[in-house]
């Protein structure tokens, strides 16, 4: 793969609408996909491992990364709680001749978009409805009442920006949402 066909597949949606399970499914799928593992400030939750879920930084060690240039997109998600993707975990997957799969938050999505706008798809998983969301974010046991009402009202906000992506998944079923990816990524990876 030479660097003008370095190719980038971007998965985006609203916390708790399946994206981080469509992306399991598509790793298993197809082996030249690797991972894109994105720097956060939050701390790691459960089982998650620094370097492989996340490389988990301070704050003050995210905005030296920000000010030298090194991330490829950033945001600040909630407040004080920064995430984003460094350009050096783009290079490390294209150098063993792999794509790149972000899951990453809308706004990073399109801002990987417009600096990379060739070779790049980008899929944005819909939930049913926002009261399914919540449901979905009750069930995972993992947040507080309202870090829950946050990602709710945030999702509503990401939800707008839905036609901004190159095509839209609605998982109301994820056998079937996962399906529809694979057909997407597969299609993406021939061209």
């Amino acid at each position: 793969m030479s660097t003008t066909h370095q190719k980038i597949l971007i998965i985006t949606a609203p916390s708790g609408a399946g994206k981080t399970s469509i992306t399991r499914s598509l790793m298993k799928e197809f082996p030249v996909l690797s991972f894109s593992v994105s720097a956060a400030t939050r701390a790691a939750r459960g089982t998650e491992k620094d370097g492989v879920d996340y490389y988990f930084m301070s704050t003050d060690e995210f905005r030296q990364k920000i000010k030298d240039k090194e991330f490829a997109e950033w945001e600040m998600v909630y407040e004080g709680k920064y995430y984003g993707t460094l350009k050096s975990e783009l290079q490390r997957i294209w150098s063993m001749q792999k794509v790149p799969v972000l899951d990453i938050d809308v706004k990073g999505a399109i801002h990987i978009q417009q600096q990379y706008p060739v070779n790049t798809l980008s899929i944005f998983v819909e939930p049913p409805s926002v009261n399914e969301l919540e449901i979905r974010l009750h069930a995972r046991g993992t947040e507080t009442a309202e870090s829950i009402q946050a990602r709710i009202n945030k999702a509503s906000y990401e939800i707008s920006f839905k036609d901004q992506f190159d095509k839209v998944i609605v998982n109301h079923n994820l056998d079937a949402a996962c399906e529809q990816a694979k057909k997407l990524v597969g299609d993406f990876l021939n061209s």
